[in-house]
């Protein structure tokens, strides 16, 4: 199944070379699935959907979505290959439901890391960096075997440090002095500031890119949220924001210009739909509807991601032509109502990391009535500058919604929010009646 990728030309071209190439990796993307797959041979028949009618990227709304509630309880259904040929056992990280497993051929794996190098050459990393891969290397976990593929094929030096522990990775930097480092934002912080504890100031470390993931560093308009901001003054790095997740096998990466992550055509469709599974207009947030192509092991057709952004196909100032998305917004199962306002989570905390004093937080939210949710936002202090209704009062001007803020120790909230088993820190905490939280 798998086509050895076109040349990265590709994202250079005009539209209609790049719909033209798409649409064909679409008809067989589809055919396959439908072919090998015993889930989608089942799903196609019973809505009466014969693939050959999908002919291009608006041909996909015939067809039904895959949520992970479908991978969770029928995943050996979806594999298309003889076990044999699988190589790799993914698991999904488990931050808002019980994780899910991705098997994945050797093909699977040289397009993961075909994915991976051409996000970082628009970084601008080459073969005479060396990086420094802060991304989880084990519980089966996609990321940061990804980074490393992606570097590997690059032909950069590659120190392969994990997410484990702070002090180990802040030696590695003061020892081997990486041009990059690749991580979860709050985790880069903490290195930095491990860093400066034992006299070493990261912003002569020598470190000149940050690569992200797992947290936002921009806002809907592509300005930098306070943590991409606290980054940038630590380290004095330039910052690039990636999004991705082990069920795409697909990484959204920005370039210089910071105008949002780069689709790659050839790899990945990508759909930006409102609640009745519409496309909304270019620009509007939208759930994010991915399906990735040339997957041999697990293909995926028209998986719902859960995660709310905009799509944006203006050219880039980098000379790009490929659509763009946006900064995550938020989750659509996180979403919060609140006296007939909505907001998502992350505009809450970017108030918070702009604050002085606040060391870690999160959200609670319980069922008030049907139109409000009660938004109770957890917040570890330093010092005594702080009172909770100052940090009430700032949330309300900055999102309109006026939560319940609980002050507490910061060691008791990092506590919390390092949940075991989980990759990222969790930071809500969906307490409404009919939640899977």
């Amino acid at each position: 199944m798998f086509v050895t990728p076109p040349s990265l030309n590709i994202e250079y071209g005009s539209w209609t070379s790049m719909e033209a190439i798409r649409d064909d990796l679409i008809r067989r993307h589809v055919a396959y699935a439908a072919e090998r797959s015993p889930f989608y041979r089942r799903l196609f028949a019973e809505h009466g959907i014969a693939p050959r009618d999908v002919r291009t990227a608006a041909d996909l709304a015939m067809l039904p979505f895959t949520r992970k509630e479908d991978l969770a309880a029928h995943g050996p259904e979806f594999l298309c290959v003889e076990r044999s040929k699988v190589v790799d056992l993914c698991l999904t990280s488990g931050t808002t439901s019980k994780p899910v497993v991705l098997m994945q051929t050797a093909a699977d794996l040289d397009r993961l890391g075909y994915n991976e190098e051409i996000s970082f050459r628009a970084t601008g990393l080459t073969e005479s960096d060396t990086v420094l891969n802060a991304a989880a290397m084990d519980r089966c976990f996609m990321a940061g075997l990804a980074y490393f593929l992606g570097l590997v094929r690059l032909g950069a030096t590659v120190i392969r440090a994990g997410s484990s522990s702070v002090p180990v990775v802040a030696e590695l930097v003061r020892n081997y002095a990486p041009t990059a480092i690749v991580g979860v934002p709050t985790l880069l912080l903490a290195i930095a500031e491990r860093l400066r504890q034992d006299g070493f100031d990261p912003a002569r470390s020598g470190v000149k890119r940050l690569v992200c993931i797992g947290e936002p560093l921009r806002l809907s308009d592509f300005t930098i949220a306070p943590l991409g901001k606290r980054l940038q003054d630590i380290w004095q790095a330039r910052l690039y924001s990636t999004y991705a997740s082990t069920e795409l096998a697909t990484a959204f990466c920005d370039c210089d210009a910071g105008q949002g992550g780069h689709a790659h055509p050839d790899l990945v469709h990508m759909e930006i739909l409102d609640e009745e599974g519409k496309p909304v207009p270019t620009g509007q947030p939208g759930e994010v509807v991915v399906t990735p192509l040339q997957v041999e092991g697990m293909p995926l057709v028209r998986y719902r991601t859960g995660d709310i952004a905009a799509l944006h196909d203006d050219p880039c100032p980098c000379g790009r032509n490929s659509p763009r998305l946006g900064p995550i917004l938020g989750r659509k199962s996180q979403v919060l109502k609140y006296k007939g306002t909505t907001v998502y989570p992350p505009a809450i905390f970017s108030v918070l990391q702009e604050m002085r004093g606040v060391r870690g937080y999160y959200i609670e939210v319980t069922d008030r009535f049907q139109l409000s949710d009660n938004i109770k936002v957890v917040v570890g202090v330093e010092g005594d500058e702080l009172t909770p209704r100052m940090v009430a009062e700032k949330i309300a001007s900055s999102v309109r919604v006026k939560p319940e803020v609980v002050f507490d120790t910061p060691d008791n909230v990092a506590n919390k929010i390092a949940q075991p088993g989980k990759r990222k820190p969790v930071t809500f905490f969906d307490l409404r009646e009919g939640s899977s939280d």
